[in-house]
């Protein structure tokens, strides 16, 4: 792809750099309540029974602890803990599956945690579970998420045996000092033999994760590491800005600040990130998502059929998600569900009650409206109006006449287009999508909220 497909605006870039959400959801997840209850959950699951099933599974474990990590998480070296683990998931599994069999589960993805942190072993009994209990259709995306420092290399064989199509490889950074201080030391040689051996394997799509932001970070050495993960050429790259949460996350409390990069050094580093990899060949999907031209996800973004959800940017929107397993979210029928963060509470709701329910929010018709909205917004960067009023029966320029509103400094700063028919981001303004939806978010008019979320870049 050569034409352009970003402006950098520093000017607007750092007008606009304040927090807001990252819309894998509408609501957000600061909309989900305890009030929620199993009985809303299980009509949610018998709403749109022809709807595709995807599905998400969640294992808490690490082997170590990396210092950069917000994620939910359980470090361990005991392997017997994944044993119980499993234990109480396939019961959550099997009371799921319950409602749900007769659907079609066109994806699966494990996340975590680390995933490969079970053994082969492991792996089979949980991959069998899932085939006993859904009906994995024959072609669907089978993805994971893979730790290359706690792996052997025969691992990606006995994931490709199991059905995993997908591979999902935790980088961060190749510079070793910058390893060091986040506690991920790994070997550039054996991620490279990981990617060459996914290829050989036949699985569809590579995903290398990259952090910008870590400590001792500069643009020198995060070029150095783009062009080593250029080499490998992988399908598609995340690369996720660090944000720095000590207060939140108790592991970044080991990460000295005054390593970190300045905020202009880091806005440096995203502008050199975009310019290298769009120069060499891939799409700028999103926020913090590159892909190959050919690659699903850029395929269904340039053929307008992106969509996005709790795991970001993806192909198969028009399922249902049912995540499983400690703090797994599912998005199905009108709701959004979230199961118990803590491990010990799972374990004893699953044992107790055979569900692992925490908290959620049932939809309204102006959620899922302005969701459609709001999705379209961030996974195409464009909006056909008419669309909208034909799928809500609105009209939309009254219905969303304070939102227009808004936009109006977006507009202005040549951001936004809108006419009679479209609203159009340009290419100004696509480092800036989350903050365009932030003008359709009513729970958001509440400016005060904002605290809760990270910065927009």
């Amino acid at each position: 792809m050569s034409k352009q497909q970003i402006i950098w605006d520093q000017d607007l870039i750092e007008k606009y750099n304040y927090s807001g959400p990252r819309y894998t959801s509408y609501p957000t997840a600061l909309e989900f309540h305890e009030v929620f209850t199993a009985a809303e959950f299980d009509m949610a699951c018998t709403q749109y029974p022809e709807r595709n099933l995807s599905l998400y599974v969640h294992i808490p474990f690490c082997h170590t602890l990396c210092y950069y990590c917000g994620c939910n998480k359980v470090i361990t070296r005991h392997a017997h803990k994944a044993d119980e683990y499993l234990d109480a998931l396939e019961h959550e599994i099997r009371q799921r599956a319950y409602l749900l069999r007769e659907r079609n589960v066109t994806q699966l993805h494990w996340g975590g945690g680390t995933p490969t942190f079970l053994t082969k072993a492991q792996i089979s009994r949980l991959m069998t579970l899932l085939r006993q209990e859904f009906r994995l259709s024959p072609d669907a995306e089978i993805s994971i998420e893979v730790d290359p420092r706690e792996v052997e290399l025969d691992v990606l064989d006995h994931l490709r045996a199991e059905g995993f199509n997908r591979l999902s490889i935790g980088v961060q950074d190749f510079d070793k000092d910058v390893q060091k201080a986040v506690n991920r030391e790994q070997d550039e040689g054996f991620i490279k033999a990981m990617v060459e051996r996914a290829k050989v394997l036949g699985f569809r799509s590579t995903n290398l994760d990259l952090i910008y932001g870590l400590p001792h970070q500069n643009g020198e050495t995060f070029a150095k590491t783009l062009e080593q993960v250029l080499a490998m050429k992988p399908g598609r790259l995340s690369v996720f800005n660090y944000a720095h949460l000590p207060q939140l996350f108790a592991a970044q409390r080991k990460i000295k600040e005054d390593t970190l990069p300045s905020p202009r050094e880091k806005l440096a580093m995203l502008e050199q990130t975009i310019s290298t990899l769009t120069g060499a060949g891939y799409q700028f999907i999103g926020m913090d998502h590159f892909a190959l031209p050919d690659d699903e996800l850029a395929v269904a973004q340039r053929e307008g059929i992106l969509h996005r959800n709790f795991q970001g940017y993806t192909t198969q929107g028009d399922c249902d998600l049912l995540g499983m397993g400690v703090s797994a979210i599912s998005m199905i029928g009108d709701c959004y569900a979230q199961n118990q963060k803590e491990l010990k509470k799972y374990y004893q709701q699953v044992d107790e009650q055979r569900h692992a329910l925490w908290k959620g929010v049932m939809l309204d018709g102006d959620d899922l409206l302005r969701r459609e909205v709001i999705k379209s917004l961030i996974c195409n960067f464009s909006l056909d109006k008419r669309v909208i009023e034909r799928e809500f029966n609105v009209d939309f320029d009254s219905y969303f006449a304070e939102d227009l509103g808004l936009l109006k400094c977006f507009i202005d700063d040549e951001l936004v287009a809108v006419d009679a028919d479209t609203i159009t981001v340009t290419l100004k303004g696509r480092l800036l999508i989350r903050n365009i939806c932030m003008c359709f978010d009513t729970y958001l008019r509440d400016r005060a909220r904002q605290q809760q979320f990270s910065r927009v870049i």
